[in-house]
This record gives structure tokens, sequence and C-alpha cells, in this order.
């Protein structure tokens, strides 16, 4: 049976000004690395077996039957400056399959390439391959890899590296910036088509720009919240790269803590820290703050728009809390919320920082009686953890249950990622195996996995990540 997607277009029936009709540009040998064959089989693609096929296509070197390749067109604020003209530089949509955006990565210059190759080398293609799908698992909104190929070409970044493509699978590509892009160009009849066009696709319930920017804000409030419940860094949360959907999308140079630092910074474009661990909660309510500027247009009464989506805006922190206490205190073993749940929480967290504590490995750690075992100052936890058993006598339901959902023992560690993409450049796949493999179940027991729960040693630590164009 042939390679067949049941392609069913509905961002290439909006306006062209939406977009640019781009075809992929093929490669010179493509060569399949990784498919995700569970996710192929939900978005109803059949005939899967030809991986020379699968190549060809999932790198663009074919265009398969039904798609209608595209670039789509945004703007965004970049590290709080605004750029009205950016786009996918390097990325063409093939269309859409049950519901999703299949989206290639890599795959060319494009008219928004702005001077770029509109390629990728592989290393950022496996990262956003393992991080991805370890978010998946971890039950955080994403988007999804379907398939990664090798192009047997170079791309030159500061030296000649293997080149890749990504197939990227998400249930919009819908940005903040989409909106800004029209908003900038003062398209309000454009601009009311996207949103009745993001209310169909993800927002049903929603009838009103109000609505719809509130909906938009809920989703975002509880995503930042779930990265922040398991260390996760975006590394660059610019406008173009927030999702209206409340997926995690444009995995650069994101990266996962190892020892507990609010202000940590791991991407090497965020020079001042604007994307720190801590601010992430302050900047999501930034671009909400952008997103609710490019509707008022589309409110009858400008005036009374602003003021009611100040509000709203305003109210989003509170969101972001209540979700943060929530995930935090299950964590900790706590379901059933108290007062001086917070304190508890944060006078943990105080500690965390005092010690660089690891912050996957400590809370994990709790569950099994031996956090003590990951802070330096022993007096001091031990004060806390008799408050902690203190408040757990009065917890209805059990709280190893809990804390065993709630924090994973393994996450994609930067320093595994970057032996894995070492290997991989060298022909080896098979640490991008195990991990694949150790990562789809994060919150199980480790047994054979265990050596990556370890934290890198100084030889091994990992300072900065790129976004690889």
């Amino acid at each position: 049976m042939s390679l067949y997607i049941p392609f069913h277009n509905t961002y290439a029936r909006l306006p062209e000004r939406f977009f640019a009709q781009q075809a992929p540009t093929p490669v010179r040998a493509p060569k399949l690395l990784a498919f995700n064959a569970p996710l192929a089989a939900s978005l109803g693609i059949t005939g899967t077996d030809d991986t020379t096929r699968l190549a060809q296509v999932f790198s663009g070197s074919v265009v398969p039957d039904g798609a209608e390749p595209l670039a789509q067109l945004y703007s965004g604020h970049q590290f709080g400056n605004w750029n009205p003209q950016l786009g996918d530089g390097r990325a063409v949509l093939l269309g859409e399959s049950n519901g999703y955006d299949i989206q290639l990565k890599g795959s060319g210059p494009t008219p928004f390439s702005r001077r770029g190759d509109g390629r990728s080398w592989l290393g950022p293609v496996l990262r956003e391959y393992v991080v991805s799908e370890a978010m998946h698992a971890l039950g955080i909104p994403t988007t999804r890899a379907l398939a990664a190929v090798s192009t047997g070409e170079d791309v030159f970044r500061e030296r000649p590296l293997p080149g890749g493509v990504m197939t990227r699978v998400a249930s919009s590509h819908l940005r903040v910036g989409t909106f800004q892009a029209l908003y900038a160009r003062k398209d309000v009849e454009g601009l009311e088509t996207l949103m009745n066009f993001a209310i169909t696709r993800h927002y049903p319930d929603a009838q009103t720009p109000t609505e719809f920017l509130a909906a938009v804000i809920a989703a975002q409030a509880e995503l930042i919240a779930r990265w922040m419940s398991v260390g996760f860094i975006h590394g660059v949360m610019n406008t173009d790269n927030c999702s209206i959907s409340g997926e995690t999308i444009d995995y650069g140079p994101c990266a996962f803590m190892d020892g507990y630092n609010p202000m940590q910074v791991f991407s090497s474009i965020d020079r001042n820290g604007r994307y720190a661990f801590d601010n992430q909660s302050e900047i999501i309510v930034w671009n909400m703050a952008q997103l609710a500027t490019t509707l008022v247009p589309l409110m009858p009464d400008g005036e009374a728009a602003v003021e009611t989506f100040t509000a709203l805006v305003h109210d989003m922190p509170n969101q972001i809390r209540s979700h943060q206490t929530r995930l935090f205190a299950a964590k900790i073993g706590l379901t059933d919320a108290r007062e001086g749940d917070q304190a508890l929480i944060d006078d943990l967290l105080d500690l965390m920082a005092k010690d660089s504590a690891d912050f996957t490995n400590t809370f994990r750690s709790l569950s099994a009686g031996s956090a003590s075992d990951q802070l330096i100052d022993r007096e001091a936890f031990g004060a806390w953890e008799r408050r902690w058993q203190d408040r757990l006598q009065s917890e209805p339901n059990d709280p190893q249950t809990t804390m065993r959902a709630a924090n994973p023992a393994l996450i994609p560690r930067n320093h595994r990622i970057e032996e894995m993409i070492a290997a991989a450049v060298e022909g080896d796949m098979a640490p991008f195996e195990r991990l694949m493999a150790a990562l789809a179940t994060p919150f199980t027991d480790p047994g054979d996995f265990a050596d990556l729960t370890r934290p890198p040693m100084d030889t091994e630590r990992v300072h900065q990540t790129f976004c690889g164009t």
C-alpha cells in the first residue's frame, strides 16, 4: 500500500494574503531517522511501511497527493522588539489531516526567509523531536514530532553541519504574531476572519472577541504553570512563538533545569534573562496583552474594549498562581487545599534555590523519603520536613500516589540530549532511541534507565542552548 495522508486543508482556504504558496525544496539524499507510527495512525496516515517513500515525503523532496504547501505570514515581538515581517522562514505547512497541521521544518527558503537558508541542521531537529514527545508524555499540551529525516546535505552555521528536516504536528500553527501581522496592516476584515477561524478550530464555545481572548488566556495560564511544574524553560517566548491553541510550540533553545535556579537561562540569545524560568509567568501576560491589542478593532466600542481586555489580562496572574499552587501542591502530596500550603511550597523552593538542588530529583525523592540527600542544609530541610509531615496527617488522599503522579523520574536532561546529538551526527541513533524509550513513561520507576536520572557532572554541564537558525 502506498503512503496516503487524508488531507483536508482549511488554512489554505483563507485569503491569500495570510500566506505564500510555497513548495518545499528537495534534498540530495533523504534518510528516515525516526518516524512516529502511533501518531501517524491517529492522523489517518496509512501505507507507512516504505521508509524510502517516508524519507522523500517528510524531507520535502516529494509533495504528497492532497497537500497544498504554504508558508504562513506572521509578525511578532522578539525579545520585546517589534518585527513587522516574520513568517515561516524555514517551514512549510503541507496541509491538515484529521484536524491537525502537518508541517515540515528545515524544508528550504520561503518568501519569509529574511536572507536565511531555510534549513536546519540535524541537532535542533532531534532536540525538538525528543523534547516535544517528552512533553507529550508528561501530559503538557505540545506540538508533536511525526518524523525526522537527514538530508545528505550540509548546512552552514559557524561550520558545516549535517542537515535535517523535522515534521511537526500541531492543532494549528496560529500565533499571537499571526494576529499582530494583520493588526499592523490595519486589516480588520482579515482579523475577523482569522479570529473566526481560530474560534472554529480551537474554542467553539467562544462567541465574541472577549470570550475568545478569555479562552486563549485560560489555555496559556495553565500551560505556563505546567511548564514550571516540571522545570521547563522555553527560552524564546516571543509573540511569534506563542500559540493561540495553548500548545508548547517552537522548541529552539529550550531546556529543563537541573539545579533549581528561579532565574535560570540557557538560551544563547537571551542575554538579559527576559525569558528566565521565573519570568515566564510574567512574559506570558505581556504576550496576551499584545493579543488583546489586536482584537480591539473587532469591538464596537474601542474604549470599552480596552477596559474589558485590560481586566482580563490583569486577572491572568491570578489564574497562573492558582494553577501553580495546585500543581506544586500535588508535587508535595497535597490535594486538599489548606491555608499555609503556599508557604510550605515556597519555603521548599527557597531551600532548593539556596542549595541549587536538582529540581526533578528533589521532588521525586520526596515520595521515597530521601529528599534530604538532595539538599546541603540538612538542618533547614529537617525543619521544613517536620512541618510537611504534620500537614500530610490531614491529607485525605495517599500522598505517595499523588507525588508519584506529579513528579517525573525522567526528563530530557540537557547533557543527555547533547550526547544523543553528538552520536547521531556520527551515524549512531542508539542514544536517541534509548532516550525516546525512557521518556515515553516518565512517571514510572526508571529501572534500566536509572542512569538517565543522574544530573550532569561539571564536565557535562550545558550552559547554553541554541535555536539552530
